[in-house]
């Protein structure tokens, strides 16, 4: 997987919008929702060197975990069509949530989806219980492709930038793309993770498993208080939050991360918590596809 197969450098868009006038700040948008059509965001930078590891040790086949909605599993099973290997999507629910446009999408690309249980799915990182998908043809992906291995291809971000920010801000679910960009963010630039779950003061810890030198790092921190009710919850008041932003500035945004992690970005300002001045860019981590997913279910 090589940049040639990507649009690199994702582009940076200027955020004009009054309430950042008001809150004396400037924001960027780094546009890695551009990169790829199928493999998009942080998906594309946390894959890239996965797949080429998978190529190196000779593995053909892909296993890895998500919901019956999961960015990562779409773009997983992208991934595998395209570079020719076989892929399996283990997914937490019932069989039923295959007609989703997410699952209809990966098992066109040839995907096969094993359906389990919640209980079995806590199981996900015990080795006991993953012993049942190992084979020497095959690489474990852990959910949401937060692997030692993602790091490098997110860190690759920072240096497309021309500037070095104050702040950086993303979402934050598994950790990975937050480890990722600490192991490679410049000296004194900050970085906000706006967690878009409920409970997750566990992704500090993943972050240091992840990227050890974390842990030595002051510049960094994760907002709990923006989740608006859990993973993949909204209210309709950040739904129309998210509509509205993305009419007045012209970005693409959904109420699941991007546009979750956005709101919680003003809601920081509004807090008082960034200082006046800060040039701040925002990181798109895609999963626009999910848009398709909650009109199906009638929820947008």
């Amino acid at each position: 997987m090589t940049d040639t197969q990507g649009r690199l450098p994702s582009p940076l868009q200027a955020i004009s919008h009054p309430l950042l006038d008001e809150y004396g700040v400037s924001l960027w948008c780094k546009r890695d929702d551009l990169i790829h059509p199928q493999l998009s965001g942080n998906k594309w930078r946390k894959l890239k060197y996965q797949l080429a590891h998978a190529r190196e040790q000779g593995k053909t086949h892909l296993v890895s975990f998500g919901g019956a909605y999961s960015n990562h599993i779409h773009a997983l099973a992208a991934a595998g069509c395209q570079f020719g290997l076989k892929t399996t999507g283990i997914i937490r629910g019932e069989p039923s949530a295959v007609s989703n446009p997410t699952l209809i999408d990966a098992r066109g690309w040839g995907m096969d989806l094993i359906f389990v249980d919640r209980q079995s799915y806590r199981r996900r990182q015990e080795p006991a219980w993953l012993a049942q998908f190992e084979a020497p043809d095959t690489l474990i992906i852990p959910e949401g492709g937060s692997a030692p291995l993602a790091l490098p291809g997110v860190a690759e971000l920072v240096d497309e930038l021309p500037f070095s920010p104050d702040l950086w801000v993303l979402p934050c679910a598994s950790g990975g793309t937050l480890a990722g960009l600490i192991s490679g963010k410049r000296a004194g630039e900050q970085i906000l993770a706006i967690a878009v779950l409920k409970g997750a003061d566990f992704i500090r810890e993943e972050v240091c498993r992840l990227y050890p030198g974390a842990a030595e790092d002051p510049h960094w921190r994760v907002a709990l208080d923006h989740h608006d009710g859990g993973y993949a919850k909204f209210s309709p008041a950040l739904w129309h939050w998210v509509r509205a932003f993305s009419a007045e500035t012209g970005l693409p945004l959904e109420p699941i991360y991007s546009g979750k992690a956005m709101w919680g970005l003003f809601r920081e300002l509004a807090a008082g918590h960034i200082p006046r001045g800060s040039r701040i860019v925002f990181i798109h981590t895609g999963g626009l596809q999910g848009l398709a997913g909650l009109r199906e279910q009638g929820r947008i």
